[in-house]
């Protein structure tokens, strides 16, 4: 048979070691890739403040967010902190090592007073006899006062809970028709509310200013006794059933 004449014979080689796997080395590429950006950027977020890297030792060991840890309810904007019902005495002892810092805190120690009750944490700022957080019969706060506002406002700044100012007085007469106790105690509360804002609270934070002149007396047997006259800060639960709670755990110990 001449070379013309016989058949073409085709072999077809199996496909070698790229056959078997594809552009499956692609895919796994990219894993390692996403994996080691992961990686530089939880280390670039652990160079940061001690803040986020509690935060983020929080969310490890605690990823849903459900756990008692304070630093486990952070958000992704900022350092903020949500407070609930179950870690509101934490804040409260926090609160009270950061006022301890100031140095007139030693001599007024007995005039900042902090209660969880139904409402969140009441920080009270009781004037006494010896010491005044306002000047007399004005709006305008001694340099005390202000001291003492500031250093609770960068405290009260890094939270998510919301804020309501109170301003109270006692029950002695103003001596004014045109400007009583009543636009005293709304006055005040304002007052701090603009040092506040001014020195390390979020825009918005305060939802509520209120003037009670002298409704709810602190000392109900001494109307005119000096630690009526206050300016209260709460901060409110987070949720509204943590209020709820402490509102019914309040009922109960009375």
């Amino acid at each position: 048979m001449s070379d013309q004449n016989r058949p073409l014979i085709v072999v077809r080689k199996k496909g070698g070691h790229g056959g078997h796997h594809g552009g499956a080395w692609k895919v796994a590429y990219a894993d390692f890739v996403t994996a080691m950006m992961a990686l530089f950027i939880v280390l670039w977020l652990m160079g940061s403040s001690e803040r986020i890297r509690k935060a983020i030792s929080a969310y490890f060991r605690d990823p849903s967010g459900t756990g008692q840890h304070a630093g486990s309810a952070t958000t992704g904007t900022g350092e903020t902190v949500s407070i609930n019902k179950e870690n509101m005495s934490r804040l409260k002892d926090q609160l009270e090592q950061a006022l301890k810092r100031s140095p007139e805190f030693e001599k007024l120690k007995d005039y900042v007073q902090m209660s969880v009750t139904g409402e969140g944490l009441r920080v009270e700022l009781l004037e006494s006899e010896k010491g005044n957080f306002f000047q007399s019969g004005s709006p305008v706060p001694t340099g005390i006062g202000e001291e003492l506002i500031i250093s609770l406002a960068e405290q009260l700044g890094k939270l998510e809970n919301d804020l309501l100012i109170e301003g109270h007085t006692d029950a002695r007469p103003f001596g004014r028709t045109d400007y009583t106790n009543w636009e005293l105690s709304a006055d005040r509360a304002n007052a701090a509310r603009r040092i506040m804002q001014a020195n390390g609270l979020r825009e918005g934070q305060v939802v509520q200013v209120r003037g009670f002149a002298s409704q709810n007396l602190r000392d109900k047997n001494n109307p005119e006794a000096a630690s009526n006259r206050r300016i209260s800060v709460i901060v409110r639960y987070k949720n509204a059933g943590d209020a709820a709670d402490a509102a019914a755990a309040a009922n109960e110990k009375d």
